[in-house]
């Protein structure tokens, strides 16, 4: 493993040559603290998924690692450097959000919403150009929303709108991407769809981190897991290696089995139920 040399409050620490990771990170909203001296690497080339019950910080990790929170302690580090050391298009360059909800300008259509990702490539030298519309027309493919691109925003199911938030975010072409909960108002379809893109993209070499609430889809998608709880990370790993049932009882409280998966040999979590409680 290759390592580098970072600068931490005056202190040179070896680290591994991770482009994205929190060191002695402290968020909190106001007085309220979520996460205390959380520590987190984000593995180059993986699609690495954290899960964890409601309201026990996924979402606020994502937004700390995203430059949207800045932590009250500690630092998010970009490819060596403190993130808020970036101007914001700079970020934006290496980094794509798609937020947990997301609101549109009222009249805006499909096609120049999804433009709106090519906005940290534009400059007053650098306008619009042909690079950025076969972008914004691959992104909007690999979506299935070609077809929508002349239609309201604000005229589209949650599904439809949801797949354009993507695109948006594909178009921005950067080689890390920050999804919270990306699956949300998609029927199961769409959901396995996107995910199947996802896994596409990382294998094309980008890094993809995600949150999800389907354990299953997480443990057969993610090659690397984040396993939260009361704003701690519980485990960490490939899922074979970490999905047990007593994870999942001690993150979830949730009785369960583990078999493998018939389709892709990776972890499936089958819920007890009380009945499955009552015959053991």
């Amino acid at each position: 493993m290759t390592i580098t040399k970072v600068n931490v409050r005056n202190q040179v620490i070896s680290k591994p040559n991770a482009r994205l990771l929190a060191e002695s990170i402290t968020i909190q909203y106001d007085h309220r603290v979520i996460s205390k001296n959380l520590s987190i690497e984000i593995p180059e080339g993986s699609f690495t998924v954290i899960i964890g019950p409601n309201a026990c910080g996924k979402s606020t990790l994502l937004r700390a690692l995203s430059n949207l929170l800045k932590p009250s302690e500690g630092q998010v580090l970009l490819d060596g450097k403190n993130i808020h050391s970036y101007k914001s298009k700079e970020v934006a360059k290496k980094l794509g959000l798609l937020p947990q909800s997301s609101t549109a300008p009222e009249g805006i259509t499909v096609a120049n919403l999804v433009a709106h990702g090519r906005y940290p490539h534009q400059n007053l030298i650098r306008q619009w150009t042909e690079a950025d519309e076969l972008a914004v027309i691959n992104a909007m493919e690999l979506t299935n929303t070609l077809e929508l691109s002349n239609r309201f925003v604000d005229e589209l199911s949650g599904g439809q709108r949801q797949r354009v938030w993507v695109a948006m975010v594909l178009a921005q072409q950067t080689p890390l991407l920050l999804l919270d909960e990306p699956t949300t108002y998609l029927d199961i379809a769409h959901q396995i769809e996107l995910l199947e893109l996802f896994k596409d993209l990382n294998e094309q070499g980008n890094t993809l981190i995600a949150v999800l609430h389907d354990l299953n889809q997480a443990a057969r998608y993610a090659t690397h897991l984040i396993a939260m709880k009361n704003g701690k990370v519980i485990a960490q790993g490939k899922p074979c290696e970490i999905v047990t049932e007593q994870l999942i009882e001690e993150v979830y409280g949730l009785k369960c089995m583990v078999i493998e998966d018939p389709v892709t040999h990776t972890p499936l979590i089958v819920p007890l139920g009380r009945a499955g409680i009552n015959e053991n």
